[in-house]
């Protein structure tokens, strides 16, 4: 186990561009001509690429970066071809998908529930599960803009701003009024509708979709109150704007958790609700309506006076706040370190990260988090 930031050898001779974690496994995205893609970690199920030794026998764990397949060129307009690239990656409990920069997504590893974006043909071709599979537009015929993967459901943000979802369904992840899983991609309708969606964040089975006008709309699981509706449902299969208090302002940011989301609004404050450690201290473990993290747990009065906190991420038990300045905080459960503060204690309390470096971007796992870096100017 790393309890504390440890600079990734791997970084040192590959230019990163993005990362993305999920259950026990890495993918990194590189800026090079000849491998722009590359994971480490648990490979049961070929999320990271087939690696077999001899035909038929993938390896289940790779202890260092290894490529992964190479993606196709694409058609230009011209009649041409021309190098596709890396724009974005996200990752699942055991599926990986990659966003191009032509719009086309590749899927990588487990398809049971479809979340792969295609029939699971396992039984009939084996093989076909260490295949990367090419999902080239919406089926509107729009462009995706960015990825995200709960569990076992996969999201694809279109450039017309709406959303599209497939895989695993029981807790209305697919957004379609119902519990049924798919392997089709289907528009996320309800409140989504006349909205324009600029991010999405699922980390396990509950959604939140930020709109350009800072509204948040949810849907999926709502055992613990995460989506705030006044009927007590545990499902929430139509997403639903999110009705918050007046002090909450206008949302910048989101994230969602396990069994908790947070935000932060155009004031860099952070907001959290639903039920575990939240950051208000340890006593306070469920919260029905957002509530916010006092802003000296950022550094307020001691740091800086007054921290802005730009970006908000989340495990399925912790949380991560970045700041303007870079600064990286964290808070929940840390049995296995992922909270990267030198110890396994759990922390109820946002606890500032000695990165060393201005985080770009977070990338939360269920055992694991990177960090995504630029050196402080």
């Amino acid at each position: 186990m790393i309890h504390r930031p440890s600079r990734l050898h791997f970084a040192e001779t590959h230019k990163v561009t993005d990362v993305a974690c999920g259950y026990g496994f890495s993918a990194f995205a590189v800026d090079s001509k000849e491998h722009q893609l590359f994971g480490t970690g648990i490979n049961t199920d070929s999320q990271i690429g087939y690696h077999a030794v001899r035909r038929g026998h993938p390896l289940g764990l790779l202890l260092a970066p290894v490529p992964i397949s190479r993606f196709p060129p694409v058609h230009s307009s011209k009649g041409g071809q021309k190098s596709d690239r890396v724009a974005g990656l996200a990752a699942g409990r055991a599926h990986l998908l990659v966003l191009m920069a032509s719009g086309c997504v590749y899927s990588f590893g487990s398809n049971h529930y479809g979340q792969c974006g295609h029939p699971s043909s396992a039984a009939k071709e084996p093989h076909s599960l260490y295949l990367p599979h090419c999902i080239s537009k919406a089926p509107d015929g729009s462009k995706f803009l960015s990825v995200e993967c709960g569990q076992d459901h996969s999201l694809f943000l279109s450039d017309q701003g709406e959303v599209w979802a497939c895989g695993w369904g029981a807790d209305g992840q697919m957004g379609q009024g119902d519990t049924q899983s798919s392997w089709k991609l289907k528009k996320a309708v309800g409140d989504l509708q006349g909205k324009r969606i600029i991010k999405i964040s699922s980390s396990a089975d509950t959604i939140l979709a930020l709109s350009e006008d800072g509204e948040v709309v949810g849907w999926g699981n709502n055992e613990y109150g995460q989506l705030i509706t006044h009927n007590p449902t545990p499902q929430l299969s139509t997403p639903t704007q999110l009705k918050f208090p007046s002090k909450v302002g206008r949302v910048k940011d989101v994230a969602a958790g396990g069994s908790f989301c947070l935000l932060t609004n155009d004031s860099g404050e952070v907001f959290v609700w639903g039920y575990g450690l939240l950051g208000l201290g340890p006593s306070a473990d469920h919260a029905k309506e957002p509530v916010q993290v006092p802003p000296t747990l950022f550094g307020a009065g001691v740091f800086q006076e007054q921290p802005r906190v730009t970006k908000v991420a989340a495990g399925l038990s912790y949380s991560v706040a970045v700041l303007a300045n870079g600064d990286m905080y964290s808070w929940g459960h840390n049995s296995l370190g992922c909270l990267g503060l030198g110890h396994t204690k759990d922390q109820s309390f946002p606890m500032k990260v000695a990165v060393g470096a201005e985080v770009v971007k977070v990338s939360c796992g269920v055992d694991h988090l990177l960090a995504l870096c630029k050196p402080f100017v």
